[in-house]
């Protein structure tokens, strides 16, 4: 199974030269099966870039697992290429809404005044499946998912293929639930973590849905990851902060194989 990160920016896209190093674009994660299977996971800005990619490799088929439909996981959707390929199949996979259908939400997105374009002229051939706790299977890779501490209905993913697990946890609030998504996350051999707030900057965002730096860390402990990703960076952290932050939770956590997510990060995981 090979990972590969195109946006890990949350909350607005923030192009420019201080994010430079980790990247501006929103989140969105690709993963490859050994047998060809392509996952991709949320469809911020980053899925642009990827598209494009697809579209140079004649790739007809994929499946794109939603966590949630806050815009800056589903805004790069309206630029993805293969949406207007009418040779392309997608199954958009999302948490199922309170009211109306995912199709419905995610036409609503991609349809005037929003998108010039009306949902009913994209031309890929486009499924819907509506998720809570599920179990499912795409071509050797097992996917699995649960619902975490975030506004709204909101998802956190593990995918496992021959022994190898990976766990998708982009947004996510430990400081209000410390058990959150560890269903999930727990024991994986990679995990992306929301690390979005400076433990200064929570205090003033309590209930907005991210991790502050010490709940962060203290859910490393319990998760226990064999290496472990800090994601959905926060707009207004520029290259250097982030560095900052991950000195001071690799000095907190104690964890040997903590980084930071960065845009064109491959990781095969074994």
């Amino acid at each position: 199974m090979k990972a590969r990160i195109w946006g890990c920016r949350g909350s607005l896209a923030t192009p420019g030269p201080s994010t430079l190093r980790y990247g501006g674009n929103t989140m969105c994660l690709e993963v490859r099966s050994a047998d060809g299977a392509i996952v991709i996971f949320d469809a911020g800005t980053g899925i642009r870039d990827l598209g494009r990619t697809l579209s140079t490799e004649t790739v007809h088929e994929i499946d794109l697992v939603l966590t949630h439909l806050h815009l800056d996981h589903i805004e790069g959707l309206g630029f993805f290429a293969l949406l207007f390929d009418p040779e392309s199949r997608i199954r958009i996979h999302g948490p199922r809404p309170a009211s109306g259908t995912l199709q419905e939400q995610i036409a609503a997105y991609l349809s005037p005044p929003y998108f010039p374009v009306p949902f009913e002229r994209i031309e890929a051939r486009i499924e819907f499946e509506e998720l809570e706790r599920e179990n499912w299977e795409v071509k050797g890779l097992r996917i699995s998912s649960a619902p975490v501490c975030h506004p709204g209905p909101t998802l956190a993913y593990r995918v496992a293929e021959n022994g190898a697990s990976l766990a998708f946890v982009p947004d996510n609030e430990p400081g209000l639930d410390k058990n959150s998504g560890l269903e999930i996350a727990g024991d994986v051999d990679l995990l992306l973590h929301d690390s979005q707030y400076t433990d200064e900057e929570y205090a003033t965002r309590v209930g907005w849905g991210h991790a502050s730096a010490s709940d962060f860390t203290a859910y490393l402990k319990a998760a226990a990851p064999r290496r472990a990703l800090m994601v959905h960076h926060d707009p207004t952290h520029a290259d250097a902060k982030l560095e900052r932050m991950l000195e001071s939770a690799r000095a907190a956590s104690g964890h040997p194989e903590l980084g930071l997510g960065h845009e064109g990060l491959e990781i095969e995981i074994a």
